[in-house]
């Protein structure tokens, strides 16, 4: 399944309202548009081509499964789908080298220490110096570490009554001890994300609930699209820091 850099760069464009039948090629804009909003944290050893071919087999099998009679539109469904076949095809492809996560956990560590020594949220400066970097290699080091995490953030941002539960897989593969298991992960994962400072909290909000990009997101907080990147870093880490009893768990 070929995707081509021109397709990649077509306009997003909506099929029209109205439309009965649900045709795939009309719900490309929607693959283009996740993997590309996607890609603003991947590191740059992932290829766009890449997320857009795993977000087609989402789109595909979107396709195949939806049923009109649970609610949600099949837009709704199918960006769920497109999201998950994404994250799916990054965790199996494995793409960071081991230098990323022995820096992801040292980074993460660098945080805990902080935040125990002083009783507060540890500030960039603070763990760069914890860690003997400058903050421009600290932030370095964040952005890849951070797409490390050991979580999905679009799974805690769409696991809501009314579209996520409603398509939970029907093929046998989560019982009812990895659903439990999935359930208290989601709840520690709320709670510590509701701990985050405020700015922090804003950034993960805009970019996984509203889906902003990075630059709309620094038009409101009045700030680069780099100190974005860098807020977004520092949010995932922290978490990954709050997070280190499920480590194991993915």
């Amino acid at each position: 399944m070929a995707v081509s850099v021109a397709e990649n760069l077509m306009v997003y464009e909506k099929p029209k309202e109205g439309d009965q039948e649900i045709k795939v090629e009309d719900y490309a804009y929607l693959v283009k548009r996740i993997a590309h909003h996607m890609m603003a944290r991947m590191p740059s050893c992932v290829q766009i081509e890449d997320l857009i071919q795993a977000g087609m087999l989402g789109l595909l099998e979107a396709a195949q499964k939806y049923d009109a009679s649970k609610g949600a539109s099949f837009e709704t469904y199918s960006g769920i789908r497109i999201r998950g076949a994404i994250v799916d095809e990054m965790r199996r492809g494995d793409w960071a080298p081991r230098s990323v996560h022995r820096n992801s956990r040292r980074v993460a560590e660098a945080i805990a220490t902080v935040e125990a020594r002083h009783g507060r949220d540890a500030r960039d400066h603070e763990i760069a110096e914890e860690m003997g970097l400058s903050l421009d290699e600290y932030y370095a080091m964040a952005r890849d570490s951070a797409s490390t995490r050991l979580f999905s953030y679009e799974e805690t941002y769409e696991n809501d009554e009314s579209r996520f539960d409603e398509y939970e897989p029907s093929d046998g593969l989560r019982g009812p001890s990895e659903q439990v298991h999935r359930n208290a992960l989601y709840t520690d994962l709320v709670a510590a994300i509701g701990k985050l400072p405020e700015r922090e909290r804003l950034v993960l909000s805009l970019y996984y609930e509203q889906e902003m990009n990075l630059k709309e997101i620094g038009l409101v907080l009045g700030v680069s699209e780099s100190r974005v990147s860098q807020i977004h870093s520092q949010a995932a880490l922290r978490l990954k820091s709050r997070m280190q009893d499920w480590q194991s768990y993915e």
